[in-house]
């Protein structure tokens, strides 16, 4: 029978692509097998987390997610599920690093001018982002825990409205995945200041843009990881079989170039494996807990 991927944002963003580009190499490696990529979009991506745990576990049902897994216990206190003890781990896919993009007509030409400008202007600066829990709120306020400042903070649903705002100069700043910001760049429609990597990145677009690292913001470091789940009481015999098709998808060529072509980073170490992908998980909730609730951020 069929097999679904929920996806718990909207179709077109960068979880949704990448679910896709792992179906289609999964429907080859599987007769091509029918592979239903399904949106259920809601509640910073709870919604569909939520779905995953009301489905058989028997390997029918997936769910591709992204940080939000572990950012969702500290966002939503009435939180219905439990990441650790509710969904079976199947490995982690990659990793999407960030950007700081600013609107056209910013006057600051480098990070280093951006920043004292910001600081000057602090909560007069319109800081956009996709929505409570997105990729981007995250990197806004680790960002502006790095910076110890407020700005003024614009939610949007969506981060193609948030972009289209930047470009127009209605926000000044924003913080997003690369895959979402690499167009803009290259066609100089934002001007961008910095990536969130340890190191630089290879695509001609990234390469000169320095790191946080290199200009001296200390604890600013973020990538937008994208991992694969099963429904809690999967057998371990599925899951592993699950794990070893990611493992197929993540050594072909064509699915790592067109990760690669969108500023993603494979991953190709012990974090593929279930139970490394568990730990991983605990780690990350363990980092974001402690800055959400220090800038006092929840949902309802």
């Amino acid at each position: 029978k069929p097999i679904t991927i929920l996806v718990p944002f909207a179709a077109g963003g960068p979880t949704d692509k990448v679910a896709r580009d792992v179906a289609e190499v999964m429907r080859k490696g599987l007769n091509n097998q029918s592979i239903v990529v399904e949106n259920v979009v809601g509640a910073g991506g709870t919604l569909g987390a939520m779905k995953l745990t009301k489905a058989a576990p028997d390997g029918y049902t997936l769910l591709m997610h992204h940080v939000g897994m572990a950012t969702a216990p500290a966002l939503y206190p009435k939180l219905a599920f439990k990441p650790l003890e509710d969904f079976e781990y199947l490995g982690v896919v990659n990793e999407v690093p960030m950007t700081i993009v600013a609107r056209p007509t910013m006057e600051a030409n480098d990070y280093k001018q951006l920043s004292g400008w910001i600081m000057k202007q602090k909560d007069k600066v319109n800081l956009g982002n996709a929505g409570v829990g997105s990729a981007s709120h995250l990197c806004g306020l680790l960002w502006q825990a790095a910076m110890k400042t407020e700005l003024t903070t614009i939610p949007y649903k969506g981060v193609s409205m948030a972009i289209t705002d930047l470009m127009a100069g209605q926000i000044d700043v924003l913080c997003d995945q690369t895959s979402n910001t690499m167009a803009y760049i290259e066609t100089n429609k934002v001007k961008a200041y910095a990536v969130t990597t340890p190191k630089r990145l290879t695509q001609p677009t990234f390469s000169n843009l320095p790191t946080m690292q290199e200009l001296g913001v200390k604890g600013f470091q973020i990538s937008i990881w994208h991992g694969a789940y099963g429904p809690s009481g999967m057998s371990d015999i599925t899951q592993m079989k699950w794990n070893n098709a990611l493992r197929t998808v993540l050594s072909d060529p064509a699915f790592i170039k067109k990760q690669q072509d969108l500023g993603a980073v494979m991953i190709n170490d012990k974090r593929l494996e279930p139970a490394e992908h568990k730990k991983f998980v605990l780690s990350e909730i363990n980092k974001w807990t402690p800055v959400i609730k220090a800038a006092g951020v929840y949902a309802d």
